[in-house]
């Protein structure tokens, strides 16, 4: 396992479909990304994603890099990006302008179950993946990203889950809905463009639980910033049926080289010490072949 993004990238082709002018976001099997955090970074202007309510600001703390300690640059960027006061709890802010009705009820709900104390956890906590435009939000964990000639190919080292991103091809005429949907890319320069339909209901957009109906849309756009020691996600997203308006966000990850990526298979037993509310396991009902 530890060297399949080698053989991967072998097969795949090592240059991009635009030629060696593409962006290598992960130019050895070595380097991955770490996300900043698991919620959104909201922009200055416009509609805003979900969030806490600005008298509460959702303040995640320090998370232990398991591979190499924090820069000091990163640090100080970090902190300078969370408030100074607020909460660990995660509560939805409801007077976002931006929820339709049922969003608001399904967000009022999480709500008051986080207050009644109880633990929300995500669905990957029980082994499920957890979608698009959730992909962005993976914590702890580094991405490793494979680009080639047709396809680029994002894994989460973490239960390893796969996202495939198909290059300079149209949308498929009726994609059935999946966790990660039906994304197609291309490169604009020195950013890769991914525009994403086709995403399972099953699947929340962010850790609030905030759901969405079958006309999500997402555009991603990846970039480096910093040198190349960032990769920054320009994030927008559409769903005239859980949302008043189109909202943008942004993500960002910090280059590290922990090595080839590592097996973490994710574990089948849920076991629930805190007698919390847990998804229940994936389980195949039918025979794959």
């Amino acid at each position: 396992m530890r060297r399949w993004v080698v053989a991967l990238s072998l097969v795949m082709g090592c240059i991009p479909a635009v030629g060696l002018a593409a962006p290598l976001f992960s130019p050895s099997p070595d380097v991955g990304w770490i996300a900043w955090g698991n919620n959104f970074i909201p922009l200055p202007d416009g509609p805003q994603p979900v969030s806490n309510p600005p008298d509460k600001p959702f303040i995640t703390g320090v998370i232990p890099d398991p591979y190499v300690p924090e820069p000091p640059e990163f640090e100080r960027a970090r902190l300078a990006a969370e408030p100074a006061y607020g909460t660990k709890m995660r509560i939805a802010d409801l007077s976002n302008p931006i929820l339709r009705p049922r969003t608001r009820d399904a967000l009022k709900r999480f709500n008051e179950d986080t207050l009644a104390g109880k633990l929300i956890y995500s669905k990957q906590v029980s082994c499920w993946p957890i979608g698009t435009p959730g992909f962005l939000l993976y914590p702890v964990q580094p991405v490793f990203i494979v680009e080639g000639r047709s396809e680029v190919v994002m894994t989460w080292q973490n239960d390893h889950q796969v996202r495939r991103i198909y290059l300079d091809v149209p949308h498929g005429a009726h994609p059935k809905p999946s966790w990660y949907g039906d994304s197609v890319g291309h490169y604009e320069g020195d950013t890769l463009v991914v525009d994403t339909i086709g995403i399972t209901t099953k699947a929340f957009v962010d850790n609030y639980h905030t759901p969405h109906s079958e006309q999500l849309h997402t555009i991603e756009k990846f970039h480096l910033i910093d040198g190349g020691n960032t990769l920054q996600v320009d994030l927008h997203v559409e769903d005239p049926v859980a949302f008043t308006a189109p909202w943008d966000a942004i993500q960002r990850y910090r280059r590290v080289e922990p090595g080839p990526m590592i097996e973490t298979a994710c574990a089948e037993n849920n076991i629930n010490p805190f007698h919390q509310p847990l998804e229940p396991m994936p389980e195949s009902k039918t025979p794959d072949f």
